[in-house]
């Protein structure tokens, strides 16, 4: 009996993905930096970039295709599900200060503005610091913002909704139910792709560019930012709907798409306070586009 298991955990096989991973995302951002100075690297940097992405990539689907293997075949016993959901909240966690990162640089630059003048016409910001009569101003002055009760508070509702029907998904899984999941992770996916949708046409008619001066930088950072955990999230939340039609999820088992929904609700209360902040808060008592 030398090979019995007498344990609960989940002893890993040898994997190379691993390290191709890390490769990769050193790969991706020397690209990234490389590709800052185009007159010294050229075409380069861009090959370098997404080289690192496409590996990037590769590790994403691999390893976690492998992470379903694992759970189809009955590697994740009780002890290792509650360290992997101990995992997925120190993740959460860092994500978390990712953002707390972004809202601090907003709230700076809000707090402590410097004396700005914003040129329509050229979409350029000037420095009026020195000037006779100028005040500091985190919004240069002439320069429109968003109105916060128009396309945001929509994608606010649609994130809100969003948040129902992923517990809807949730609550029909436990319930023995794979009809209500199915429509429930069908109805939270179409949501998700809605909220993007929506924020990419916002930033294709904002009125302002991102570079030029803190404010439309502070702000494209945050939400861009945002909008790119929304895909990730939607992405997640697919997989989950493939897998549910494969039959991989059980009332008892089900930890891929817990920590789906874990991770939707995260995006859900993180865009609540994006709102408030940065499009309320932010924009107050300047002129609406």
């Amino acid at each position: 009996m030398a090979g019995k298991v007498n344990h609960d955990y989940h002893i890993l096989e040898p994997d190379i993905w691993p390290l191709v991973g890390s490769i990769s995302a050193l790969t991706f951002t020397s690209g990234m930096v490389l590709s800052f100075h185009p007159d010294l690297f050229g075409t380069a940097a861009s090959f370098v970039m997404w080289a690192g992405l496409a590996g990037l990539i590769a590790t994403f689907f691999m390893w976690f295709k492998n992470i379903v293997v694992e759970a189809e075949r009955g590697d994740h016993t009780p002890v290792v599900q509650l360290h992997m959901r101990y995992g997925m909240i120190l993740f959460i966690a860092s994500e978390v200060m990712f953002f707390v990162g972004w809202f601090w640089s907003f709230f700076d630059f809000a707090l402590f503005p410097a004396a700005l003048q914003y040129d329509a016409d050229t979409g350029t910001t000037s420095n009026l610091l020195g000037v006779v009569g100028s005040t500091a101003a985190f919004i240069p002055e002439g320069m429109d913002v968003l109105d916060p009760f128009a396309l945001p508070l929509l994608n606010t509702l649609i994130l809100l909704c969003s948040g129902t029907t992923v517990t809807w998904a949730h609550h029909s899984l436990i319930h023995g139910d794979r009809e209500g999941l199915k429509q429930g992770l069908w109805a939270t996916i179409a949501l998700g792709a809605l909220f993007s949708c929506i924020q990419a046409y916002e930033y294709a008619v904002a009125p302002f560019g991102f570079g030029g001066n803190t404010y439309s930088s502070a702000f494209y950072m945050a939400t861009g930012f945002h909008g790119f955990h929304v895909l990730v999230g939607t992405i997640f939340l697919a997989v989950c709907l493939y897998r549910a039609y494969l039959g991989h999820f059980t009332p008892r088992q089900h930890f891929g798409f817990e920590a789906a929904a874990w991770y939707w609700h995260f995006v859900d209360v993180v865009w609540l306070f994006l709102f408030v902040a940065i499009y309320v808060w932010g924009g107050w008592g300047a002129e609406y586009h």
